[in-house]
């Protein structure tokens, strides 16, 4: 009878320490996902598999609880301690013990009774439903891991002359897309009559040449040879990267009958095996014309100003790096993008105003290339005149860098080819763009948040 007690006392002890809980996932934990987790892990969503479902997440159990516990998910690299900005993506200290317990304590569903609708997406895009979406053409890439580069021409014919809101450029599922950097060029009716004659796509791995004879190549000339009306930037991309919706009025452009939208050095990563991309474009028409156009500035690398030390990082050695410009006039910081590649370690950016007050733009502790946002400030954030923006940045170089490309470490530097920098991940990049419009007063009170 003794060995019974005992063996029955066992088994009351291992049962009164094993873990339960309370929490399920129907009340407590799809509110969470849904609201951190499944705008991007779903259907036609940017991440590698879908959260939309108890089945999904319970498989997925162990990952969320790893990657949430650390921070590594939902993913937003800068530091909420230092500055904020719109759409910021974080669980709280709450949520997060809400997911560590459900999951230790057996995870359970709960009452399907009580599960809340997913959300509403938009199938192809990630700030609304677009007035219209076009494609580029269809584009091989090959597998034979090294970067592709590709200049990619898309023709836009209007019935009637508009005004753009934004425009928003999203790779296929494959996401293969690293970066693409587009421009608008705008035609007068009887300055172009066929704007389709040109290539669509130019293979820059075959036709390396100068920024002239790519545009003449695609005939983007008007019919006398001179240059349409061009606005920069239009449309921009990177990993995370989403676009850019202001308030009415602010930002934005005019959009002719007839335009061609020309991405720059579209980037694709290296991959093993060939893979297709046909990437489209979602714009989003305004019915009034932009009040306040916006402008934009760059720090570093193609940048209105100098790195120091120059950008020379050796094999086995951790740089620090700073970049500043000394600000001319009242402005109004809307936007800030913050760019490094694979070798990127630390980055912040701030404002001394003249009276030496510190005006915090973004720090970012710990450098993901693959989470690269325009981070927004909730309100304009005013510099003002005699400001000087400063960037720190810091670069590992070292065999303890995982992302680091090349084993051992070797020498990595920013390259200069064809009239820019290199753009191949393996090459290295130092930039601060800053998106801005000249000082108004009240604009510290303009809220930049959009519905």
């Amino acid at each position: 009878m003794k060995k019974a007690a005992f063996f029955f006392l066992i088994i009351l002890i291992v049962a009164s320490c094993s873990n339960s809980t309370d929490l399920t996932y129907t009340s407590d934990i799809a509110p969470i996902i849904h609201q951190n987790c499944t705008p991007c892990h779903r259907s036609g969503g940017a991440a590698p598999f879908s959260l939309t479902t108890f089945q999904q997440v319970n498989r997925k159990k162990n990952t969320i609880l790893d990657v949430t516990q650390s921070g590594l998910m939902p993913p937003w690299p800068a530091d909420r301690n230092y500055s904020h900005f719109t759409g910021e993506r974080y669980l709280s200290a709450i949520d997060k013990q809400k997911i560590k317990d459900w999951i230790q304590g057996g995870a359970p569903e709960g009452d399907t009774s009580l599960l809340p609708d997913l959300p509403e997406y938009n199938s192809y895009s990630y700030v609304g439903t677009p007035d219209t979406t076009l494609w580029f053409d269809s584009i091989l890439i090959s597998g034979n891991s090294r970067d592709k580069f590709f200049i990619a021409t898309l023709p836009i014919e209007l019935g009637e002359q508009k005004y753009v809101r934004a425009m928003e450029f999203l790779p296929n599922e494959n996401n293969l897309v690293h970066h693409m950097n587009g421009r608008l060029l705008n035609y007068e009716e009887d300055k172009k009559a066929n704007i389709t004659a040109g290539q669509r796509i130019l293979n820059l791995e075959v036709a390396e040449v100068e920024y002239v004879r790519q545009f003449n190549n695609l005939k983007l000339s008007n019919d006398d040879g001179t240059r349409p009306e061009q606005i920069n930037s239009a449309v921009n991309y990177l990993p995370g990267v989403q676009a850019q919706l202001y308030p009415e009025g602010i930002g934005g452009f005019t959009m002719n009958k007839k335009s061609i939208l020309i991405a720059d050095d579209i980037h694709f990563g290296p991959i093993p095996q060939d893979k297709w991309d046909q990437s489209r474009v979602n714009i989003f028409f305004s019915k009034t014309p932009p009040k306040r156009p916006i402008n934009e500035v760059m720090l570093g690398t193609n940048g209105a100003s100098k790195i120091i030390p120059p950008l020379v990082i050796p094999p086995g050695k951790i740089t620090q790096h700073t970049s500043y410009l000394r600000i001319p006039e009242d402005i109004s910081i809307l936007t800030i993008n913050p760019h490094m590649h694979l070798l990127g370690k630390r980055f912040k950016a701030y404002a001394l105003t003249p009276t030496q007050d510190t005006i915090r733009l973004i720090s970012i502790p710990k450098w993901d290339f693959r989470w690269q946002y325009f981070y927004t400030f909730p309100k304009m954030l005013k510099i003002p005149a005699g400001s000087v923006v400063y960037v720190e940045a810091e670069f590992d170089n070292t065999a303890e860098n995982q992302n680091n490309p090349y084993n051992p470490p070797q020498e990595i530097r920013e390259r200069y080819e064809f009239g820019g920098a290199g753009m191949r991940t393996t090459d290295e990049m130092l930039q601060f763009i800053i998106t801005w419009l000249p000082y108004q007063v009240g604009d510290e009170d303009v809220s930049l948040e959009v519905e």
